[in-house]
């Protein structure tokens, strides 16, 4: 029987699930999407759980909920469990599980308010029906200065400047690939105010205080030393001007140093703080943005410091 037990606790995906699920119900979608696991992984992992009886199962309309009550484990499973959560401490893995929850909980409390007549949430609902997700985001470009010019710093294929473009003065495309700067020459050919100049990020080809903002957005982590391209950066910003960086948060999924070209696993608010005080700028703001459940990689910073 113990054996049994060790077992089961032996696989690291049963223990990311059983953490989450201590004293918690979750269905196995929302146990797919904070753990970034495909739904048949994850129920395989419950039915060696629940056939092991660390977890129990009940059923709510169509839905399966699972969870773990500690007061229905027997003496000695109840011992393992406590030890494997104190042995498990709170790696980034499990920082990452845990903020992604929080966006499921919260996404099930909208849905709960919408089944239950709620009018705010209705009026969300009918909102997205009406007008879809994407006008928020493209109205409040509208606080934008339209006299700035932007540096968009390893534009890649232009996702950025297309969002941007119509409502600045003018976009300086920076890519050290040279096919990068023709896909986003291509992507961006009906804007006639974006520049693209070829460039590393540490020796931008921008003059002294030649731009108003300039954005960074999931390039760093490809730039060998980050320091440099901030304080580099800085060198080009007006004063008063405004970097924006969006990249990953410090994460342990070493694979992406050989199957993506990483050369940093995300960064930590310590690291951008520094960068912000080496190139002399002052740290606006950092947060971590809330994850998208259906994605599948770490989650993601940005960070605004100011010349």
């Amino acid at each position: 029987m113990l054996l049994h037990r060790l077992a089961a606790l032996g696989d690291l995906a049963r223990l990311r699930i059983l953490r989450l699920l201590d004293d918690r119900e979750l269905s196995v979608g929302e146990l797919a999407r904070a753990l970034q696991l495909p739904q048949s992984t994850v129920s395989r992992h419950l039915k060696l759980l629940h056939d092991g009886r660390w977890i129990v199962k009940r059923s709510e309309g169509t839905a399966s909920l699972y969870c773990l009550v500690q007061d229905t484990l027997d003496e000695q499973a109840g011992e393992l469990w406590r030890l494997a959560r104190t042995q498990l401490g709170s790696s980034v893995t499990l920082q990452e599980d845990d903020s992604r929850l929080a966006e499921v909980l919260a996404a099930r409390r909208e849905d709960s308010k919408t089944f239950f007549g709620r009018l705010g949430s209705e009026w969300d609902h009918l909102r997205h029906d009406l007008f879809g997700n994407q006008f928020t985001t493209e109205a409040l470009l509208g606080l934008v200065s339209t006299d700035w010019v932007v540096a968009d710093l390893g534009c890649g294929t232009g996702n950025a400047a297309e969002f941007l473009a119509p409502f600045v003065k003018r976009i300086i495309a920076v890519d050290r690939e040279k096919a990068m700067l023709d896909a986003a020459r291509k992507r961006l050919a009906a804007f006639n105010n974006i520049e693209f100049r070829l460039g590393e990020l540490t020796a931008l080809p921008l003059v002294d205080g030649e731009i108003d903002a300039a954005m960074i957005y999931l390039v760093l982590h490809h730039v060998q030393d980050p320091d440099a391209a901030v304080r580099d950066t800085a060198r080009t910003l007006k004063e008063g001007g405004v970097l924006l960086i969006v990249d990953m948060v410090a994460h342990d999924r070493e694979s992406y140093r050989h199957t993506m070209g990483h050369l940093h696993l995300g960064f930590d608010e310590t690291a951008v703080r520094g960068w912000a005080g080496a190139a002399g700028l002052a740290m606006a703001r950092y947060h971590r943005l809330h994850p998208d459940t259906n994605g599948k990689g770490p989650g993601l910073f940005a960070a605004t410091m100011r010349k």
